[in-house]
């Protein structure tokens, strides 16, 4: 990891927020407000903006190529991507045109992280059973990379039609639209990103980042087994950037809480509470706090998992917009820069 190679990105679903009164903003709305965010990122020097993908009312990010591509119109220099696509659930010929489009005019900002999906919504809604959730990915991850990397393909597979001789446009420049798996935690996807060659990007949506550090060390082992040589690794976590600790936490906690709460119901989760969110701020993943407070943390975090790219699942839940570009001006303008002061100050006092 280079201090200067490093990559600070920003992810988000497109939460459907809320405005002054508390009541929720109508969807067109929220893509719209979603495309300032991306302007505003790019303005303070933010180095990437990552949408994910889900297909649930509280989120407006199910076709996250568009909203991009209209980012890319009102932007220059911030690179273009996903915070997940839901492989399993796409056809790898179609994830390749949009994106490669997309890599078209944002004149070679596009990138990708590809995965499982932590949610399952997309299965029944595009017809995919749940008991194949592990051979689609390994399937569409094996034609997706042959598409990126040498065409014509010649292809065949369960899940969708053979390809012979085939070339799929438009054509990628060499290097471009870089692509990474994301991965939530167990050693087998490790594994798998490191069979395939590609960057390795770690979810971390709780707990103590160092739990990761073995996950991060057998994938380097398994990169050197394939015969790759060393590929960054990322993380992703949730956090929200206040002027003050105590302005970070009275923002971020009752939409935390909220989406908290939704997920135990959903999953069998534990449920929300004061106590648990300030532990993960103090001994956990979540990035709440000053920007002092932040840039501390998340400059360790990168020391320990010896990481190459960040990005800040930003203002999680129903956060308006207003509070949502304060945190990204803080984010750019103040905790990169000093993240990045900690990180030069660090490499310098170890001779790395």
């Amino acid at each position: 990891m280079t201090v200067s190679g490093f990559e600070f990105g920003l992810d988000t679903p497109a939460h459907v927020s809320v405005n002054e009164t508390g009541m929720p903003l109508d969807g067109d709305v929220v893509i719209r407000n979603t495309v300032e965010e991306a302007v505003l990122a790019d303005a303070v020097g933010i180095d990437s903006f990552n949408i994910s993908e889900h297909y649930r009312q509280d989120f407006m990010d199910s076709a996250g190529h568009v909203i991009l591509a209209a980012i890319a119109s009102r932007t220059k220099r911030i690179r273009l991507g996903t915070a997940v696509t839901v492989l399993s659930t796409q056809d790898p010929v179609r994830v390749y045109t949009d994106f490669a489009t997309l890599d078209a005019v944002s004149d070679g900002r596009a990138q990708l992280i590809v995965g499982r999906g932590s949610l399952t919504d997309s299965f029944p809604l595009f017809g995919f059973d749940l008991t194949d959730y592990e051979e689609l990915f390994e399937e569409k991850l094996d034609l997706l990379t042959r598409l990126l990397r040498d065409q014509p393909v010649t292809w065949s597979g369960r899940f969708r039609s053979p390809l012979a001789d085939q070339y799929v446009s438009p054509p990628l420049p060499a290097g471009h639209l870089p692509t990474w798996v994301g991965v939530g935690g167990t050693p087998q996807s490790a594994v798998r990103a490191a069979r395939y060659g590609l960057p390795l990007m770690i979810a971390l949506v709780g707990g103590r980042p160092s739990r990761f550090a073995p996950l991060v060390e057998l994938y380097r082992r398994a990169l050197e087994k394939f015969g790759y040589p060393a590929l960054p690794v990322g993380l992703h976590t949730i956090g929200y950037v206040g002027k003050t600790d105590e302005e970070a936490v009275a923002v971020q906690y009752p939409y935390w809480a909220e989406m908290i709460e939704q997920s135990a119901r959903e999953r069998g989760w534990a449920g929300p509470s004061a106590g648990r969110f300030q532990a993960d701020i103090d001994h956990g993943s979540l990035l709440v706090g000053s920007p002092d407070t932040v840039a501390a943390k998340l400059a360790a975090m990168i020391r320990l998992l010896g990481l190459s790219r960040f990005d800040l699942a930003y203002a999680l839940g129903r956060v308006p917009h207003e509070q949502r570009l304060d945190t990204i001006e803080l984010y750019g303008r103040e905790v990169i820069p000093r993240v990045r002061e900690l990180l030069a100050a660090s490499a310098e006092a170890t001779g790395s």
